[in-house]
Formats: structure tokens, C-alpha cells, sequence
């Protein structure tokens, strides 16, 4: 019996031992790792892990799958049961005992990509524990009851990047060090609402697509609780916990690119990533979530603590002009199970203004990762929401600089396409994808970034 085999009955052995925790220091009762800052070496390798060959530029569309043909007209089983109450179909029924291992490239890739962000997630939620004093973090409203949930959630990491690290073998990537962008609670809190978002969408967009179901089924059980983690973070925010009707499925190159900024280094024969490193989307007037009025967020790219992808919003604004100490419904947006804006972060029709990188910056961990697009010049602006794609037109200003209107339209009834946070790119085609094929936009994109809709 294979030693990292999760047996039908339930019991997962784990053949492979994760590394040994880092130096920690410690304080307020938590731990976290003694560095948090950013990677001053010289790397000894760049650019993403590569195969013995590349077949083709780019994966050409085809038309729909020709046996993809069923339909049932009048809701009753059309062919023989294979067992009683068994309807006929289905992948992985047919009595074959479950293999808990990738099966493909693909599925190493996904998983260890997957394994990456659990790693960030562990060492990012004790992290503000330790970092801040009993005092600000009540003072953000997060009493005793929610700083033990927070911990709570960072021990679920540990069995999360237990269950991948099985799933991987001997080659799963280590935990690594992390360079942070916050300096406050409300900042921590609004950068783990960020993570936790790319988390989620950057695992629903690959799942379906997994060669091992068995894996797919163990990723599932592990991703439903990073969904409750991200709702938990926006509610400590003061966002709307869930704001859209469905969420939101990302390319793997997509949460590659939103994670990789955060990476200082790792250690040495980490597993290395195949997937693709965007430029940065800067979103100038991203609105800043801390604001009374957050259609006063300057158009300047200030109101961000820094540059990096998915910084969060300052939040050392005046009272006047903060939400976090106002007082009544439509104002108030310190941490509560649910929080409604009178004036909305984002709407249809607001004007964004954007600005980005050029291909070929030095990212990720030891500064070993290399950003690059394969896309020409910037002519649409894609949003990702919900179940759709939608584009709007690029007004182009100047060099690297422009802006759009954010879009109109609905999912169903009332439930508009834009809400949450969202990923936000700039296109050289208004490619039509869906939730399946979004990956097929990806030779496309010329700049991603993270918008901070509702």
C-alpha cells in the first residue's frame, strides 16, 4: 500500500514529513516567523520551471466536444443502472479504489501552487497576532473570541498544507519567508481579505480541470473552508461578507501572479512554479475601503500602502474622512457580521484610472521570477466577476497610463456583474471565454490587476 494513499475508509497516512517549523518569535501569546521583509540577494536561477518541450505558442480554440451530445427531455434515467439507486455516468464510480496523488503535470503544477498560497496563509494569520498589541487589535473590533478564530483559521493551514504536501510527494514546496505591505490591523485585515480572495478563485478555476478526481475531491474539502475564511475577513473589514450571487473562477498564472510579490525568498531547491508571471495592473483609484466616501479615493495611486499587486488600502486617513469610527447604518464600516455602504465602493459608470509595468520586472521568491506577456498593445480593459467576463474599451493617456468605465449589466435579476474583489486586466482582444475556458484570455493579457469593486 502506497504510504501516501488516503484509504477509502478515511484515514490518511502521511509519508511525507512536512520541514520543521521556523525560528518563531513571539508575542501577545502569538507566534510568527523573526523576518518579514524583502529579498536583498542575487538569485542563482530565473524564470519559470520549464519542460523538455513547448508544442505550441499558445492553445487553439476548438469547437465543442463532439460526444458532449446529452440531454434529458423528460427527467428519467436513459440507460441500464449499474447498480441499484446507481444512475449510469458519473467519473471515479465504478468501484476503482481512490488514488490520493497528482496524475499529471497539470495537476503538480495546480497543487503546488495551491501548497504555495496554504504556506502564506499560515505564517500571513499569525502573523497580525503577533504583531500588534492587544490594544489595536481591539481597537479594530476584534475581541478575544475573533483573535482565537483567526488563530484557528491559521491552524487549519496546517492541515491544508499537510493534506497537499501528501498529495505532492517528495517535491512539495516548503513554507517560505513573506514580505507584508501593512502596517495596521485594518491594513492586515484588508491585505488578508486580498489573499484569501486569490486563494479561493485562484483554486475554483483549476479544480474541474484536475486529472485526479480524488485530488479534485480532497482540494474541494480543503477550498470550501478558504471561502469561509475569505467571507470572515471581509466581515472583519467592514465589507459585505458576500456581496455577489457566485463566485469566481481564476487561472492558475492569475493567482501565481497576485501571490509571487508577497514571496522574499525560499529555501534552497524549492520547488519551482510553471506558470506565468503578469506585469501589474497599478489601479490608481482603487477605492480605498476605509473611506466614508470611497468615490473620494484619489486618482493617484497614494491611497495604497505601496505598489505591489494587491496592497491594500491606508488607513491612516482623518476621522472626518474615515468609516472605521462613524457611527450608524450606510456609515460605519468597523468589523460586523454584515455591513451595508450608502455610497458604494465601486458602480456602473465609474470612471478607473489605471497605469502599469512593463514586461521583464524580477518578482517572487529570491527575486527569481520574471514577468512577461505575450499580448500586443493594450485596447480593452477584461473584468472578472461572478460568471462573467465583460470587457470595456481602453482610453490610452500616455505612456502605460489610462482609464475605463466600469461596466454595466447583470448575472440574473438584479445581481449586477461587478462586485467583491475582483481581478481586472488589460487585453489586446475582446476574446469571448467563460467560467471553463477563462485560461484560454491568458496569451492576451498585458497587465492584471486586483480591484477592489464591493
Amino acid at each position: 500500500m502506497n504510504r501516501v494513499l488516503l484509504l477509502a475508509i478515511g484515514l490518511f497516512q502521511a509519508g511525507v514529513c512536512l520541514p520543521a517549523p521556523a525560528d518563531v518569535v513571539e508575542q501577545n501569546g502569538y507566534n510568527s516567523a523573526p523576518y518579514h521583509g524583502p529579498y536583498t540577494g542575487t538569485p542563482t536561477i530565473t524564470g519559470a520551471a520549464t519542460a523538455p518541450a513547448t508544442l505550441a505558442a499558445s492553445i487553439a480554440p476548438l469547437p465543442p466536444n463532439p460526444t458532449a451530445t446529452y440531454y434529458n427531455a423528460d427527467g428519467t434515467p436513459k440507460e441500464p443502472m449499474p447498480a441499484p439507486y446507481v444512475p449510469a455516468g458519473g467519473l471515479g464510480t465504478n468501484g476503482t479504489e481512490p488514488r490520493y496523488m497528482v496524475n499529471s503535470d497539470w495537476d503538480f503544477e495546480s497543487i503546488a501552487l495551491a501548497l504555495y498560497q496554504e504556506w502564506i496563509e499560515l505564517d500571513l494569520f499569525h502573523d497580525g497576532l503577533a504583531r500588534f498589541s492587544d490594544e489595536e487589535l481591539e481597537a479594530a473590533g476584534l475581541g478575544l473570541e475573533s483573535r482565537s478564530l483567526i488563530e484557528f483559521m491559521a491552524n487549519q493551514e496546517v492541515g491544508h498544507a499537510t493534506l497537499l504536501t501528501n498529495m505532492l510527494g517528495e517535491a512539495a514546496p516548503k513554507q517560505c519567508v513573506y514580505n507584508y505591505p501593512y502596517t495596521t490591523v485594518r491594513e492586515w485585515l484588508d491585505f488578508n481579505q486580498r489573499v484569501t480572495r486569490w486563494g479561493e478563485s485562484g483554486v475554483w478555476g483549476f479544480l474541474s480541470h484536475l486529472d485526479s478526481r480524488e485530488v479534485s475531491q480532497m482540494l474541494s474539502q480543503s477550498i470550501a473552508t478558504e471561502a469561509r475564511q475569505q467571507m470572515v475577513f471581509r466581515q472583519m473589514s467592514g465589507l459585505s461578507p458576500m456581496p455577489v450571487w457566485f463566485e469566481n473562477g481564476w487561472p492558475q498564472s492569475w493567482a501565481w501572479t497576485m501571490l509571487a510579490p508577497y514571496i522574499s525568498y525560499c529555501p534552497e531547491n524549492t520547488t519551482r512554479l510553471a506558470w506565468q508571471n503578469f506585469p501589474t495592473l497599478h489601479i490608481l483609484n482603487n477605492p480605498n475601503t476605509n473611506r466614508l466616501a470611497p468615490n473620494e479615493t484619489k486618482q493617484d495611486g497614494s491611497e495604497a500602502v505601496g505598489d505591489r499587486i494587491a496592497d491594500p488600502s491606508i488607513s491612516n486617513i482623518t476621522d472626518s474622512e474615515s468609516c472605521i469610527s462613524a457611527e450608524g447604518i450606510g456609515k460605519s464600516c468597523s468589523a460586523a457580521i454584515a455591513t451595508n455602504r450608502t455610497e458604494p465602493l465601486s458602480y456602473p459608470g465609474k470612471r478607473v484610472y489605471f497605469q502599469w509595468d512593463a514586461p521583464g520586472q524580477a518578482v517572487g521568491p529570491n527575486n527569481s521570477y520574471v514577468t512577461a506577456t505575450t499580448a500586443g498593445q493594450p485596447k480593452f480593459v477584461g473584468w472578472s466577476s461572478q460568471l462573467n467576463f465583460t470587457y470595456s474599451l481602453l482610453t490610452t493617456t500616455g505612456q502605460n497610463q489610462g482609464y475605463t468605465e466600469q461596466p454595466e449589466g447583470f448575472v440574473f435579476e438584479d445581481d449586477g456583474i461587478i462586485n467583491g474583489t475582483i481581478a481586472v486586466m488589460l487585453t489586446d482582444l475582446d476574446l469571448f471565454v467563460t467560467p471553463f475556458n477563462t485560461t484560454m484570455v491568458n496569451p492576451h493579457i498585458v497587465a492584471l490587476g486586483l480591484y477592489q469593486a464591493g
